[in-house]
């Protein structure tokens, strides 16, 4: 139940790590964060970035990974994403700040004079600006508990001044209305044959230097805690025994609130914070997901083409999205991961001739281009179930153009400006922008979808609001040859008739959206459209499998 009376003051809980990074600190605070919210709560979850980037929108995925973008158009990290999957909440820019982000901020100020002339100095004036923004979240009252997690290690120069800035909210809020997670790593030496706390007992020693004494300790461990080391690291890290939480190695990251919940990690975060909730988490329709997640009847093979498949989290929101379809139709969805690169003429396939459907990624500029064209070539003249995702959407369009229209040439202005045949190309309102941060066309916009289109049947209504992320676009001159020639528009922004949605209606299911379906897939609420594709892709494995 929400807070009332005394307890209405909102509750915050700072998630940090020590010893190694990607231990899973997202995880963690979004599995406490759904058993909260299981327990009737109101909760949301903030991430601090380090780096100085204002946003990770300019990062090549090499360097971190998928950019997630939100309702309201904000370019985050990754990590949002597992919150709303497992919250089933939107995020927004106030749920992601970088240190890039907090001292272009405090310049500003200092541009225009507010500091009145005063030396501007990391305390107080931009550990004052890192409070400011999280408190921004707590201060609307929509929020009994708000998590935020600190993104790197404790230690590391970068995050020195955010973990300054919980010491002092420590003192400022009281201490029952924070506490601080620390997330950290028990190995184990198989030589020694022994779990090692030294170095979790290291790390909580860094973070007392820095003035927080950590309320809870998570360990992130392969082996089982036995009572000795949870007794050793209590006293060794001046918590309390029921305050050492295990964090098993898990299957699927979609176990880890069961695990916590076993745990009994919110109990514990709840008792510590004052907060009286006789409610148990509810979590009835997250175990009968796992149920099915764990054991599916069947297993599809679907083709993932892409420019950065030697870094899978390039596409997490894809991958997570197929794992909730998957459940969904009691299948295990195994991707197979092809590098556009390596797709030409004649070895395109050998490559796609065993799957059992195929989703052309997005992505940004020239380099694999060509093998994207020839896997949607390959796909829609051999009746492959088909999914194009932005740029993915955008290489359908090109490859009709070249083999069903015969436009020699036909391409994206993004990767050709002389092209005859701009068949993608630069929005009107991009035409002049020059800056590359945040100016994209971002954030959830409308779509009318057309009548007797797939996606109208798949989404079983009329308008649909989806998020985006892209300069270029479906060239409407052009549109009118496409129809004429079998490409069927199947749905168009109504504010502007840009072309969201393309088909081909003679083929089993081939659908182009120049938006990003997956971020809006959730644990509770798996997109329409993946659950088609993975069905689409079960039905043909079934028809193959019958013409045998």
């Amino acid at each position: 139940m929400p807070l009332s009376g005394k307890q209405k003051k909102t509750k915050y809980i700072f998630v940090t790590g020590g010893v190694a990074s990607s231990l899973g600190k997202g995880i963690i605070a979004s599995s406490l964060a759904k058993l909260l919210q299981a327990r009737g709560l109101s909760v949301t979850i903030q991430k601090l970035d380090p780096y100085l980037n204002v946003d990770p929108g300019t990062l090549n995925p090499y360097e971190h990974g998928e950019c997630y973008v939100t309702d309201d158009g904000a370019e985050t990290d990754l990590d949002l994403g597992h919150y709303e999957r497992f919250l089933n909440v939107q995020t927004s820019q106030a749920n992601n700040v970088t240190t890039g982000r907090i001292y272009y901020n405090v310049l500003s100020k200092e541009r225009r004079g507010d500091f009145l002339g005063k030396t501007v100095q990391v305390i107080p004036h931009i550990t004052d600006e890192i409070k400011r923004n999280i408190r921004i979240l707590g201060d609307n009252g929509k929020y009994d508990i708000i998590i935020t997690e600190i993104g790197g290690c404790v230690g590391d120069i970068e995050s020195l001044p955010f973990i300054e800035a919980v010491r002092q909210l420590k003192w400022e809020l009281g201490e029952k209305n924070m506490l601080t997670i620390h997330l950290t790593l028990v190995p184990y030496l198989k030589s020694a044959e022994e779990l090692k706390t030294k170095p979790t007992q290291h790390s909580v020693k860094q973070l007392q230097e820095s003035g927080i004494q950590p309320d809870i300790i998570v360990c992130r461990t392969e082996h089982h805690l036995p009572a000795d080391i949870r007794r050793k690291i209590a006293l060794f890290c001046n918590v309390e025994i029921n305050s050492v939480i295990e964090a098993m190695d898990a299957k699927t990251i979609y176990e880890v609130p069961m695990l916590m919940k076993k745990e009994k990690l919110d109990q514990r975060v709840l008792y510590m914070l004052d907060v009286y909730n006789d409610h148990d988490a509810d979590m009835k329709k997250w175990e009968e997901f796992l149920q099915r997640l764990k054991k599916p009847e069947f297993e599809v093979n679907i083709g993932l083409i892409g420019k950065y498949v030697e870094l899978k989290d390039a596409y997490k929101s894809i991958i997570e999205a197929f794992i909730h379809a998957g459940a969904e139709n009691n299948c295990k969805v195994k991707i197979s991961w092809i590098h556009s690169e390596s797709l030409v003429v004649g070895s395109t396939e050998e490559k796609l001739k065993n799957l059992d459907a195929v989703l052309v990624a997005p992505g940004f500029g020239e380099r694999g281009i060509e093998g994207k064209i020839e896997a949607v070539k390959y796909v829609r003249e051999n009746n492959i179930p088909f999914l194009g995702i932005c740029l993915g959407m955008q290489m359908a369009v090109i490859e009709y153009a070249r083999n069903v229209l015969g436009w020699t040439g036909a391409h994206s202005t993004e990767m050709e400006k002389n092209t005859n045949y701009p068949v993608i190309d630069l929005m009107e309102d991009q035409q002049n922008v020059e800056n590359k941060g945040g100016t994209m066309r971002l954030g959830s916009y409308n779509c009318k979808l057309a009548d007797k289109s797939l996606a109208k049947k798949i989404y079983g209504k009329s308008k649909i609001s989806e998020r985006h992320r892209h300069r270029w676009e479906f060239n409407n001159k052009y549109r009118q040859d496409f129809e004429a020639n079998g490409l069927f528009i199947g749905g168009t922004n109504p504010e502007n008739d840009l072309v969201e949605i393309i088909e081909i209606p003679t083929k089993r299911f081939f659908i182009g959206v120049q938006y990003h379906p997956e971020l809006k897939s959730t644990v509770l609420q798996p997109h329409p459209l993946f659950i088609s594709f993975v069905k689409a892709a079960l039905d043909f494995q079934k028809w193959k499998n019958s013409t045998k």
